[in-house]
């Protein structure tokens, strides 16, 4: 399997990625939130705009993102990870994405509504800017990346 196939099994199969945000004066942050993602690799999540990690994208939007299976043995595991570019979808652009995976794993739609005013939640998206792999051939759970280009395969 190539390595851009397999970045995609692992966006699609995994439920949770964790998001790590600095603030405005670079106090680092890291959450996990539930994802879904899109055919441009570009993440989706919901969440509240007075969370630590929004108001953090709202003062920074570089984040760093690792999508890996937390139920792997230990030297076993895959992951694929990304520095990204994170906004707050005004308009709810791209709820498509979530709602089709939230569907998918058994919650239920999400619409528009359900992520703009007066709704609690908000829909954020981070688009990709440099994209890499734990190396499939590294023993012993060393930490080797190999770059992954950005085009979908």
């Amino acid at each position: 399997m190539s390595a851009a196939a397999l970045v995609d099994l692992i966006l699609r199969q995994t439920a949770y990625m964790t998001l790590a945000t600095a603030d405005g004066d670079g106090l680092p942050w890291a959450s996990p939130v539930w994802f879904a993602v899109d055919d441009d690799r570009a993440l989706y999540w919901v969440s509240r705009p007075t969370s630590v990690h929004s108001r953090n994208i709202a003062a920074r939007t570089d984040v760093s993102v690792v999508v890996f299976d937390t139920n792997a043995r230990v030297g076993e595991a895959q992951a694929v990870y990304a520095r990204a570019r994170a906004t707050q979808v005004p308009d709810g652009d791209g709820i498509d994405v979530f709602s089709r995976a939230s569907v998918e794993s058994g919650i239920g739609p999400w619409t528009v509504a359900n992520v703009t005013a007066p709704a609690e939640l908000r829909l954020y998206r981070a688009d990709v800017v440099d994209l890499s792999l734990l190396d499939p051939q590294a023993t012993g759970g060393r930490d080797i990346r190999v770059p992954v280009g950005l085009t979908t395969p």
